[in-house]
């Protein structure tokens, strides 16, 4: 019998501890986790701040020890990595506390997924390719508690990290299931500290997620759910969480967004991510605020393919206009958070565009994206950008 239903493997995501004052769990989720001694990794900007400095003593008043690890670039490489794994194997740790923001949650990750594995296997060996992530000797892996302080990457639901290779300047998705925390602290009032082009930034990420989820041409009906709630979600509580960053609400209603997005996108993303990964890998700029310049460019690319489905997305976020209302409300959002208007406000140069062109049809992002993506179009998409 002849039939057109789509054969796909779905993966949904860990234990979620949500709610304002859920860090104070920390700990007993570490003793549900089996892990004795954690490394609580997190990035330099957070190291010295009060939340860090709460979550630190009350591992250490259950025992747990107080080690941390913060050498953590913004968008971090291998060698942090190598620093990480060997303060964590010195420290004789068994589990991966990984507090911050998607640079932290991702080293964090790598930390756990590497340290014990045999030493000719590569981190790079682990890239989302086919079934590479078979590679890892599983049982090596340690436990991994993922606690967000920012409401943008996801990773604290994903079963991925991102690591920039530091001599090709590329940015490489490392995969494997056991990536996936084993549980999660969403604590909303950790978020209330981001800088304010950090809250932009980051939930703009989120929505990008959200967005081309919803958008990418595969078939997977429930992060297509999850990916248009997400979308309404950020559209009605970034604003408030931008200007009023001591809204908890608004903080809570991000910090599902975030994680909402990295769900949603096992549905696969597209041209928004494979132009921002090689900028961010070259010139080091905010993965979401990149993300945020150039999506309403993205939108205009993608437009006769999306035009109808972004119809229904404005009536259920409560859009008017259709496409172009849709559009018009990204671009108005992009100006409430301060976000650049184009890429060479950003720092681009024209001069590197066939070298960006070439490294994002190499990003396997662009495999998602509802127009297929050539040399030619993706050039002329850069130039739309700049």
């Amino acid at each position: 019998m002849s039939h057109n239903v789509p054969n796909r493997n779905w993966a949904y995501p860990t234990t979620i501890k949500f709610g304002v004052g859920r860090i104070s769990e920390l700990a007993e989720h570490c003793a549900a986790a089996g892990v004795k001694k954690p490394l609580l990794v997190t990035d330099k900007a957070l190291a010295s701040l009060p939340i860090t400095a709460a979550a630190l003593n009350g591992l250490a008043a259950a025992g747990l020890g107080h080690a941390v690890f913060s050498e953590v670039d913004p968008n971090p490489n291998e060698k942090n990595m190598a620093a990480g794994i060997a303060v964590y194997l010195a420290g004789g740790h068994d589990g991966v506390i990984c507090f911050g923001g998607g640079s932290a949650l991702d080293l964090g990750k790598m930390i756990a997924l590497m340290a014990h594995q045999k030493k000719d296997l590569s981190v790079w060996d682990l890239e989302d390719i086919d079934d590479w992530f078979t590679r890892a000797d599983v049982s090596k892996i340690a436990p991994i508690i993922a606690v967000p302080t920012t409401a943008g990457t996801g990773s604290e639901a994903g079963r991925a990290g991102v690591l920039t290779n530091s001599i090709t300047h590329k940015k490489k998705i490392i995969f494997h299931p056991k990536l996936m925390p084993v549980i999660t602290i969403c604590d909303p009032a950790l978020t209330v500290g981001m800088p304010k082009f950090i809250t932009a930034g980051t939930g703009m990420d989120a929505l990008a997620h959200c967005l081309e989820a919803y958008c990418s041409p595969f078939y997977h009906p429930m992060s297509q759910g999850v990916a248009l709630e997400g979308m309404r979600l950020v559209f009605e509580n970034l604003p408030t969480a931008y200007t009023d960053p001591t809204n908890l609400e608004a903080r809570a209603h991000m910090m599902s967004a975030a994680a909402m997005g990295a769900v949603a996108f096992q549905k696969g993303l597209g041209a928004i991510h494979s132009l921002s990964h090689p900028i961010g890998a070259i010139y080091n700029t905010h993965h979401g605020t990149t993300n945020a310049v150039v999506m309403p460019m993205v939108l205009d690319f993608n437009r006769s393919a999306i035009e109808e489905r972004l119809e229904k997305a404005a009536a259920y976020i409560g859009i008017a206009g259709g496409f172009n209302g849709f559009r018009q409300a990204v671009v108005n959002l992009r100006s409430k958070l301060a976000i650049p208007a184009n890429l060479t406000a950003m720092g681009v140069e024209a001069s590197r565009l066939d070298e960006l062109t070439e490294m994002a049809l190499e990003d396997p992002c662009c495999g998602g994206n509802p127009i297929a993506m050539t040399r030619k179009n993706t050039r002329a998409l850069f130039e739309s950008c700049m």
